[in-house]
């Protein structure tokens, strides 16, 4: 196949280079801290180990798609990578100034990727000397499980770019769809608010999260109740893409709920924490 860097070991950046190593490509996972890469390592091997046992992919699979992935600490390790993906903090700031040191660092021929779930591919592309190769590569949690991937186009992203990001999704057993650059492109203009109305609920008193839930659950048939949802994202994350929308489409509209602030000051972030609207146990 080819090889991949993935910028970010934490829940997103392992998971988009463990389905890309289990498609036979050699993927480069990167990161500032160590004791995350080993820790990302780890996930990736005990969600090759799930797979195994529910018989999704096989023992020899699962031992070669765990030997095509490397870790390190150094971003110098671009130089043969078709394309970088940057699956780091929803921090515009940090992203910037990665996309920066890409695209000096990076083969002039390479992709550079976002998984970014709400930070604008146009204003990212804009630090770089290539936005015509600069596109969101938006993954769902968990990467290795959801199949969608939503392919956000920039200003100056080239067809061929596009051409060539969705022709990938697709060989990594992936459903690639293409919307334009927006605030919160759509699946985060469209799901955010919903969460955010769901904490709305519980903080005003009207039903519990496990109600708010059930609801969803039982009576719009989701799989997973807004608020578990929630928690499974990072409710850091989820405050973070509603402050985006808030900037970029209205203020008012996308007033993120006082409880959700709260509970992130309060270190409250969900299952990375161990606590969100639920507790959890690794």
């Amino acid at each position: 196949m080819s090889n991949v860097a993935v910028i970010g070991a934490g829940t997103m950046g392992n998971g988009i280079a463990h389905v890309f190593a289990q498609h036979g490509w050699d993927a480069t996972l990167i990161d500032v801290s160590q004791e995350a890469l080993d820790r990302g390592v780890a996930t990736i091997k005990k969600n090759l180990e799930r797979q195994e046992k529910k018989g999704a992919i096989s023992h020899q699979l699962s031992v070669d798609t765990l030997g095509r992935i490397r870790s390190s600490t150094n971003l110098d390790n671009l130089q043969n990578v078709e394309i970088v993906i940057e699956a780091v903090s929803e921090n515009p700031d940090i992203k910037f100034d990665i996309f920066e040191d890409l695209d000096r660092l990076a083969p002039k021929g390479a992709i550079l990727a976002s998984n970014t779930s709400s930070i604008s591919i146009s204003e990212i592309a804009k630090v770089t000397n290539r936005p015509e190769r600069v596109i969101g590569m938006h993954f769902m949690n968990p990467v290795p499980l959801m199949p969608l991937v939503e392919i956000v186009k920039g200003k100056q992203t080239s067809a061929d770019t596009v051409a060539k990001t969705v022709e990938l999704a697709t060989q990594l057993g992936k459903t690639p769809v293409e919307v334009n650059d927006a605030p919160g492109f759509v699946s985060n203009r469209v799901l955010m608010p919903m969460i955010n109305e769901a904490i709305f609920c519980v903080d005003e008193g009207v039903a519990t999260p496990e109600a708010v839930d059930q609801v969803m659950k039982l009576g719009m048939n989701h799989p997973l109740g807004p608020l578990a949802l929630a928690d499974l994202i990072g409710l850091d994350v989820c405050l973070a893409i509603m402050k985006v929308l808030q900037d970029g489409l209205d203020v008012h509209k996308y007033q993120p709920a006082p409880l959700l602030e709260k509970m992130v000051a309060n270190g409250q972030l969900g299952r990375k924490s161990g606590q969100g609207f639920y507790a959890y146990r690794d």
